[in-house]
């Protein structure tokens, strides 16, 4: 149907580090086009290069024949291009029309037409065929309700080429699929979708053609049925891995963790153990009252009711303090609001939750912080020019590598990963698997929470399953399926 986005030879470059390398591709009218690449692959640089967030340095864009040199954000937007980030950008203050018509002129002169704008927010709705009551504030939408808005700001404005960061990332099963089915219609439409996420499966299922990246540059473009999935991932690491998640072969110890008939935040009579040596995966679908455990466990939330043993000892857990001091150690699902504080440096994430075992009389001792934090930086593989860079300034794997450090630090021996892959690429996966694999081997305990089938099949052991705040099944690996994974993830 032809190119209406066309990069020519975009660079970037950020203190001397190429973040875009003479990347020159180009994406098709009417099309469902991936973009993916691991971590620091260029992606949200090629974003933002695109819609005027960031004014790359060299090359051009051309949008539907049309060539700039740079470009502004209010020039991307008036010739088509949107952008629907994974942290949304809506006013939550605001209703839905408001949010929708945001920065447009709607009615005569100076004022605003209130009517007119809710009566165009609703066909916009009925065009992408859901419902939403227009005047609902964006503070009581659900988070897929929050997309659809964010996909019917940028039908408002015409668009012709839509990126899409990470779309489905916080959204449940059946809220993915009508987000596909409204991508699909955008498609039919003429407007060119951009679909930038790491779940490799949703790209084999929805996208035309996919473009690689990696390390800033452009390796190629195919079309989905002329790759499979080991190439994909090939291209996207620049080398070979053959499983998707890699072998574990060490022995499986005494108990290490017990909880007995735990009750409070939204779970109710949970009992459970993982040994020392073993990866526990906990299954099941979103609002089953895995986090929720999870808390309860850390000490986050508070406990109702029950006994939780450590090496056969009751222990009682009020604090993620008192968690700490027991050894267990939780590396949460919002690494971005619960695992870290962003507008703080790397070093001093690492070594908050261990300051107070590596003090003397109350006063710190900093060649010790730096011994700790260098260590498990290195052991992580951060990657990040200095130890004093904010956390913010990492990519999403390197802040998932930062958390998980700052627990290690803490010298915690059963630890508690909730999501511990969501959002971060293929090869950063790679190496949580490796870790998870390492710490096992060392005799640590493994809690997984996961909702990535293949993750959870292929990394646990054992297989517990929630439903409705309450333990529904257990599988061991004789019985590992997706079908008895579900079956009890429903109830049945």
């Amino acid at each position: 149907m032809g190119s209406i986005l066309a990069l020519k030879e975009l660079s970037k470059f950020y203190h001397g580090v190429i973040a875009l390398n003479k990347v020159s591709c180009s994406f098709e009218k009417g099309e469902i086009h991936a973009l993916i690449g691991e971590n620091g692959a260029g992606k949200s640089t090629l974003i933002k290069s695109v819609s005027g967030a960031i004014q790359f340095d060299e090359g051009s864009i051309v949008i539907d024949g049309k060539e700039f040199s740079s470009i502004r954000p209010g020039e991307a937007i008036d010739n088509g291009i949107a952008v629907i980030y994974q942290e949304l950008c809506l006013i939550p203050s605001m209703c839905v029309a408001e949010n929708i018509f945001i920065g447009q002129k709607i009615g005569g002169k100076n004022l605003v037409d209130i009517e007119q704008m809710h009566k165009k927010s609703a066909e916009i709705f009925r065009q992408l065929g859901v419902y939403i009551d227009t005047h609902t504030m964006v503070s009581d939408l659900s988070t897929a309700q929050q997309q659809l808005v964010e996909i019917a700001k940028a039908v408002s404005r015409n668009a012709k080429v839509i990126f899409m960061d990470e779309p489905s990332a916080t959204l449940a099963m059946a809220e993915v699929e009508a987000m596909f089915k409204i991508t699909r219609s955008l498609k039919e439409k003429g407007v060119t979708i951009i679909y930038v996420s790491h779940r490799l499966d949703e790209i084999f299922e929805i996208c035309d053609k996919v473009t690689i990246m990696r390390d800033g540059e452009y390796i190629t473009t195919k079309k989905i049925e002329d790759i499979t999935r080991k190439q994909l991932i090939n291209y996207m690491v620049g080398r070979e891995l053959d499983a998707a998640c890699p072998a574990r072969d060490n022995p499986i110890g005494e108990v290490a963790l017990e909880v007995k008939n735990i009750t409070g935040n939204g779970v109710r009579g949970i009992s459970l153990k993982v040994n020392h040596g073993e990866v526990l995966g906990i299954a099941g679908l979103v609002g089953s009252g895995r986090t929720e455990f999870a808390k309860v466990l850390y000490g986050a939330a508070k406990k109702e009711s029950g006994q939780i043993f450590i090496d056969g000892k009751e222990v009682t857990i009020k604090s993620p303090e008192e968690a700490i001091a027991h050894g267990i150690g939780l590396i949460p699902e919002d690494r971005k609001n619960e695992g870290l504080l962003l507008e703080y440096p790397i070093d001093w994430n690492i070594s908050l939750m261990c300051l107070k075992r590596l003090s003397k009389h109350f006063v710190i001792q900093n060649d010790k912080v730096k011994e700790t934090v260098m260590k498990y930086f290195d052991r992580m593989g951060v990657k990040s020019p200095s130890i004093h860079n904010l956390a913010k300034s990492l990519s999403g794997g390197n802040q998932q590598k930062v958390v998980v450090a700052k627990t290690l630090a803490a010298q915690t021996s059963i630890i508690i990963f909730d999501e511990p892959t969501r959002g971060i690429d293929v090869g950063a996966k790679w190496e949580i698997y490796q870790l998870m694999n390492e710490l096992a081997a060392e005799g640590n305990a493994i809690i997984m929470i996961s909702s990535d089938m293949e993750e959870v099949l292929g990394m646990s052991d054992r297989i517990i399953v929630f439903h409705e705040g309450k333990v529904s099944g257990e599988l061991d690996k004789e019985n590992f399926s997706q079908s008895n994974v579900m079956t009890y993830a429903s109830g049945l």
